[in-house]
Parts: structure tokens; C-alpha cells; sequence
């Protein structure tokens, strides 16, 4: 296990660790996309699955941003690899996302997944990991993910965002919900370790639709099992992002070092009713995408007055878009380093 207490040279890292810093540092969740061409070029018409468990490319892919500027590389691969490796085939269809093979619908289902995944079913992603520390060369840190059991769940049982269809299976199959989250929450916490011991500098726990809950059902989803993962993997800092979520309250109780906001919080209110905190965002993913790069630095600006100057990352509410000008994100860190 990597020692916590270690100094690092590595901005993001003082950053989310609390540390004074000569500046924020910049990065954005889905840096790495379609929205760059040079992405593109790497991706070259191969299936999403095919491109990310193919080390050489997934590594050349996760570097693209490197280019711009950023502090910080997440490596390219998505939630569902996973379940994948608990054995749930996905396929990633288009305008649908994640679609499992056979969708866990039952007690028989759920018992064909592991709750204990060895290292090796996911042995791609450990791979990426040393590759792209080797070319980085300790000049960049790099962030590992996993998704949040909830988003995880809902893509397991095929719902997806239909925050309906995955109520009425939680009423209608209330302990195959409950197991799953169970199970999703025991194997996340045990991915996340083995990348932390292969020498991940930092990880974010996404929990893509959570905010959508109601306060009960996040209490019962989501607040546990986060509060579960980022207590069971404390090595490295720890980043929890939840969509546009309105219970700030409970993130901000997790553990994380580092709660992401989105557009629909307002940066400086949270740094002071919770100074102890580090808050990475919350520029807006919609500016970037439809913005002019005058607009763009314009929204960075105001970030980087509301955040501060410490404890704070800046990054987007949620992942660059993929009509996103290469423009726009060039104006992007460009503003935050020549505004600090």
C-alpha cells in the first residue's frame, strides 16, 4: 500500500490532500473522448470494448490530454468493466449505453456474479495503469475510478437513467436490489485497493444517476455504500462525484477528501460551510460544449474566484461532451493557469 502521509510533488495531489498550492490544478472527467480528434485517430472504428481492453491504445488514448496541459491522467475505461470482470458481459450500444448481456434479474442471477473478482479478470486495467505510469515518467498523476454501486446496479439490472423502471425492480425484487448493491459495493472496494497497491495516485467514485433519488432512497443506495467503498480504499485522496446532487450535506459526511460539485451548488457557499473539505469543479460541461473560448475563460474566471485559490480542483459539473470545440477546452486550462 502506497503511504498516505508520503510527500508528493504532484499538484493535484497537495490539492486534494489540502496542502497550500501555487495554483488550483485542472482536469476534466472525460478528458480523455470523442470530443478530440487525436482520440479518434487512437480509436481508429474499434468497439468501445475492443479499444479499452486493448492496453497499447487505451494507454495512448488516456495520454491524449497530456497535450493540453493538464494535471492530471485518468485512464480511459468505463464503470462496467467491473461487473464484466464478476462475470456480466456488456455491450456498449449506441444512444442506449452499458447493456448487460443477461440482465440480473434474479436470485439465480445474482449468484453468478463474484464478489471477489481476481486481479487478473480486470487484468487489462491493472496493465493501463503501469503503461501509462511508465510513459508519464512520475510527471503526471494519475486517477483510477470505479463506479458507485447504485449507477453500477441500475446498469447490471438494464435500466440505466429510467430512475422508474429501476424503482419498481427495486419493489418488486427488493433482496436481489439489496444483494446487488451488497455485492457491487464488497467488489468495488477490493478493485479500487489492488489499483491503489499497483500505484494509483488518486481515485473518483462516480455515481452517475444518485442525484436523481429521492433523500430516502439516497440514504438507503447511495450514502452507505459510498461511505462503505471510501472508508474500505483510504490510501490515496479520495474524489466522489454524484451528477448534479442535491445532498450536498451527506457527501460532504463520506470520507472523501474531495466532493465534486455541479452547477447546481454554488463553489463559494460550500468551501465556507465546509472549510475542511477540498471541492473539485464546477465549471459548466453546457458552456464548453456550446461556448465561444471567450465564454469559456469568462466561466473559468468566475470558478477560480468563487474557489479561492486552495481547496479547490477545477474540472467541469460532469464529462466533456463530444461536440465539444478542442478550442473550447484549450481556453479551458489555459484560463485557470493564467488566471491563478
Amino acid at each position: 500500500m502506497l503511504d498516505p502521509a508520503a510527500p508528493s510533488r504532484h499538484l493535484l495531489v497537495r490539492a486534494a490532500r489540502g496542502e497550500a498550492v501555487e495554483r488550483p490544478p485542472v482536469w476534466a472527467m472525460r478528458q480523455a473522448g470523442r470530443w478530440d480528434p487525436e482520440f479518434n485517430k487512437v480509436r481508429a472504428g474499434l468497439s468501445f470494448y475492443e479499444f479499452s481492453e486493448d492496453v497499447d491504445k487505451s494507454a495512448r488514448a488516456s495520454l491524449c490530454p497530456k497535450r493540453f496541459g493538464v494535471d492530471a491522467i485518468i485512464l480511459f475505461y468505463d464503470i462496467t468493466t467491473l461487473p464484466l470482470a464478476m462475470g456480466l458481459p456488456f455491450e456498449l450500444k449506441k444512444d442506449v449505453g452499458p447493456t448487460p448481456d443477461r440482465a440480473i434479474r434474479t436470485t439465480a442471477d445474482l449468484a453468478r456474479l463474484n464478489p471477489d473478482p481476481a486481479p487478473e479478470s480486470y487484468g487489462h486495467i491493472r496493465a493501463l495503469l503501469k503503461r501509462v505510469k511508465d510513459e508519464l515518467r512520475g510527471e503526471l498523476p494519475v486517477i483510477v475510478f470505479a463506479g458507485a454501486p447504485f449507477t453500477v446496479a441500475t446498469y447490471c439490472i438494464g435500466t440505466g437513467k429510467d430512475m422508474a423502471s429501476t424503482r419498481r425492480f427495486a419493489a418488486e425484487q427488493p433482496a436481489v436490489w439489496a444483494g446487488l448493491l451488497d455485492i457491487l459495493t464488497h467488489a468495488t472496494s477490493g478493485f479500487l485497493n489492488t489499483l491503489i497497491a499497483d500505484g494509483a495516485d488518486v481515485y473518483q467514485l462516480f455515481d452517475s444517476w444518485a442525484g436523481m433519488l429521492t433523500d430516502d432512497e439516497y440514504d438507503t443506495w447511495a450514502q452507505p455504500q459510498h461511505t462503505a467503498i471510501l472508508r474500505a480504499a483510504p490510501d490515496v485522496p479520495r474524489i466522489l462525484f454524484v451528477k448534479e446532487c442535491p445532498y450536498l450535506d451527506r457527501m460532504a459526511t463520506t470520507g472523501a477528501e474531495v466532493v465534486s460539485l455541479g452547477t447546481c451548488h454554488d463553489l463559494a457557499t460550500a468551501r465556507a460551510k465546509y472549510p475542511h473539505l477540498v471541492f473539485q469543479g464546477n465549471v459548466s460541461e453546457d458552456v464548453m460544449r456550446k461556448g465561444t473560448p471567450e465564454q469559456v475563460t469568462a466561466a473559468v474566471r468566475a470558478c477560480l474566484k468563487a474557489g479561492g485559490g486552495r481547496n479547490h480542483i477545477v474540472n467541469l459539473n460532469h464529462g466533456v461532451g463530444k461536440e465539444t470545440p478542442v478550442a473550447n477546452f484549450e481556453a479551458y486550462v489555459r484560463a485557470v493557469k493564467e488566471g491563478a
